[in-house]
C-alpha cells in the first residue's frame, strides 16, 4: 500500500490547528451558501508562483485554473477535453464572475520549453510539446532575436504569451459578448518570482509596476470608518 504524504498530512494538522480554527466561520458559509469569487486567475501550474499566497487570498475568493505556462486555448468546441475551456464556461457562466487575470511569471518552465528548439518529447504523448505550440509562432520570432539575451527572450516570450492568451479569451462567444458590454474585464499580469515584483498589462498591452499607494487609496477610503 502506498502511504499519504506525510508533509502533506503534517501541513493538514497544522492547518487543523490553525487557519482552520481562525476562519471556521467562513468555511461554513461557504459550505451552506457556495462559492462567489470574485476573481477568475488563469495561472501556471509552478508551485511557486501560488495566486492565493501573492494575492494574500483565503477560501471562496479565487477562482483558480492552473495549467502549464497559464495560457489559454482558443475558443474550439469539438470532441477533444478541454480543461481550461470548461473552467472558463463554468466561471463566467455559472458563477458570474467579472474579472479575469492571466498571471504569467518568471523562469516559467513551459516558456523555457518553447524557446528550445532542441526539446524531445518527454513521452509518446508529447502533452507538454502539443500545449505549448500555442505560444511557437511567437517563439520561433523571439529565437531570432540575436540583439536580446536568453534571459531576455524568456521574459520577452512569458509577456507575450500573456496577450496571446487574453486574445484567445476573446475568441470565446460568452466572454467577447460581455466585454464588449463593459460587462467583464480581462487583465494580464507577471510576477517576479526572485524579487516578488508584480508587474501589471496596461491598456495598450504594456507591462507596468502598478503604483500601489494610488491604486488602493480608493478602497483604502471605502473601508475607513465613518466619524
Amino acid at each position: 500500500m502506498t502511504y499519504f504524504p506525510a508533509k502533506l498530512l503534517a501541513g493538514y494538522r497544522n492547518f487543523m490547528s490553525g487557519r482552520y480554527i481562525d476562519e471556521r466561520e467562513r468555511y461554513r458559509v461557504l459550505a451552506e451558501n457556495g462559492q462567489k469569487p470574485h476573481t477568475l486567475l488563469i495561472a501556471c501550474c509552478d508551485s511557486r508562483a501560488a495566486p492565493e499566497t501573492i494575492f494574500d487570498c483565503g477560501p471562496g475568493e479565487l477562482f483558480v485554473v492552473r495549467n502549464i505556462a497559464n495560457m489559454v486555448p482558443p475558443y474550439e468546441p469539438d470532441s477533444q477535453f478541454h480543461g481550461t475551456s470548461a473552467a472558463l464556461e463554468y466561471a463566467i457562466q455559472v458563477l458570474k464572475i467579472r474579472d479575469i487575470v492571466v498571471m504569467g511569471h518568471g523562469r516559467c518552465g513551459g516558456i523555457q520549453a518553447a524557446l528550445d528548439p532542441t526539446l524531445e518529447p518527454l513521452s509518446p504523448g508529447d502533452f507538454i510539446g502539443k500545449w505549448i505550440g500555442l505560444v511557437r509562432p511567437a517563439a520561433s520570432q523571439i529565437q531570432s532575436n540575436d540583439l536580446m539575451t536568453a534571459s531576455e527572450r524568456q521574459t520577452a516570450l512569458e509577456r507575450v504569451s500573456i496577450r496571446n492568451s487574453i486574445a484567445n479569451l476573446a475568441s470565446f462567444p460568452f466572454i467577447k459578448t460581455l466585454t464588449e458590454k463593459g460587462e467583464l474585464s480581462v487583465h494580464g499580469a507577471w510576477f517576479d518570482i526572485s524579487s516578488g515584483e508584480l508587474w501589471v498589462m496596461n491598456e495598450k498591452g504594456d507591462f507596468m509596476r502598478p503604483d500601489l499607494e494610488a491604486e488602493l487609496a480608493p478602497l483604502q477610503e471605502d473601508e475607513a470608518p465613518a466619524p
